[in-house]
């Protein structure tokens, strides 16, 4: 049967849906299970022989709070060749310390107010072997606080503005990871360099438990920033010219983008949204979306107006956006700026819409 490598994430929740982001370490129908009824499943989709699952849930009830459960099976169609059962229970985890993973919904007429945690530049925790370079995580002390007392106040919403991979900066358990795939003497060195290294850095980061499960049960909203990719990504023309000539850059940034789309775009999306975005639908559709993918972030680090990054999430009467300030970027000398024209317009029109 398949196996759980990473999540679940809760990202997107409203009234009455949500949407959670799974890894399977095989291709299987993913399914979530609340314990009011509500439900939703679908099937993996395989980037670089990793597979994922963006779960839409729906039957959800405004102003509840239900447990779930995540559960992967044999994809309909298939079933009648498999033997054993279709399908098996993976999160929660068996002999788990922490409370259900749940999805609390909004009330109908929307909150009066939202609660927000926020924070970047995450730094993934050390092994226990060696010494914290930055001190106590926040979100393991955050998760700590919710799981001692889950009738305490929570975080509508974890905010998480950019960091969250460090690309350029990683442990020396990752180190020693990279050193048995390659030479680290030839560029980019104890830096990662392609899409496989790159899920290393989610494993790392997001299979600490204690955010694992806080992930699981406070929806998230993500952007990233420079350390995503590279410090100082998009300073200036000249800076994007002497890093295009390097021989490991452009396998880099690629990588980058196309990790960030798999592990944090999509789940920032609405479902309304989702339902009509041709790359994904692009990608499910394939037996490998790897190409699709690849052809997108060669685009979008091509030409900033290519994509758009930057998305809206309301909350009852709070909207929230995120803005990209990285790769929507104007780099040309005389008419440097954080935003485009068209992200700019874009930006307005969400603020005042």
């Amino acid at each position: 049967m398949a196996r759980l490598l990473l999540g679940p994430l809760l990202r997107y929740v409203d009234g009455s849906t949500a949407t959670v982001w799974v890894e399977a370490d095989r291709p299987c129908a993913a399914e979530v299970r609340c314990a009011d009824g509500a439900h939703g499943s679908a099937r993996t989709f395989q980037v670089a022989g990793h597979h994922y699952a963006l779960i839409p849930v729906t039957g959800l009830t405004p102003g509840t709070e239900t447990a779930y459960e995540v559960r992967l099976g044999v994809p309909e169609g298939e079933r009648e060749e498999s033997a054993g059962s279709a399908e098996s229970a993976v999160w929660p985890l068996p002999g788990s310390r922490f409370p259900a993973s749940t999805i609390r919904t909004p009330a109908e007429d929307g909150a009066d107010e939202l609660r927000v945690t926020f924070g970047s530049c995450r730094w993934a925790s050390p092994p226990h072997d060696e010494d914290d370079p930055v001190g106590p995580d926040a979100l393991d002390t955050l998760a700590a606080r919710i799981a001692a007392d889950p009738a305490a106040a929570r975080p509508d919403v974890l905010v998480l503005l950019g960091d969250q991979v460090y690309a350029d900066q990683t442990s020396k358990a990752t180190q020693r990871w990279l050193a048995a795939r390659r030479d680290l003497s030839e560029p980019p060195g104890t830096q990662v360099a392609d899409y496989e290294e790159y899920t290393h850095l989610y494993y790392e980061s997001w299979l600490d438990p204690e955010v694992r499960w806080l992930l699981s049960t406070v929806p998230s909203c993500m952007i990233f920033d420079d350390h995503d990719v590279i410090d100082d990504w998009n300073t200036s023309a000249a800076w994007v010219a002497e890093m295009r000539a390097t021989p490991w850059w452009r396998e880099r940034v690629l990588s980058g983008l196309m990790s960030y789309w798999v592990h944090q775009h999509l789940g920032n999306l609405r479902p309304e949204e989702l339902e009509t975005d041709a790359l994904y639908a692009s990608v499910r559709a394939t037996p490998d979306g790897t190409d699709a993918l690849r052809a997108f972030a060669a685009a979008a680090d091509a030409d900033s107006g290519a994509t758009r990054w930057s998305y809206r999430r309301d909350f009852g009467r709070v909207r929230l956006l995120m803005v990209d300030t990285r790769a929507a970027r104007v780099l040309t000398e005389g008419e440097r700026a954080m935003l485009d024209p068209a992200e700019a317009r874009w930006v307005r029109e969400q603020v005042v819409g």
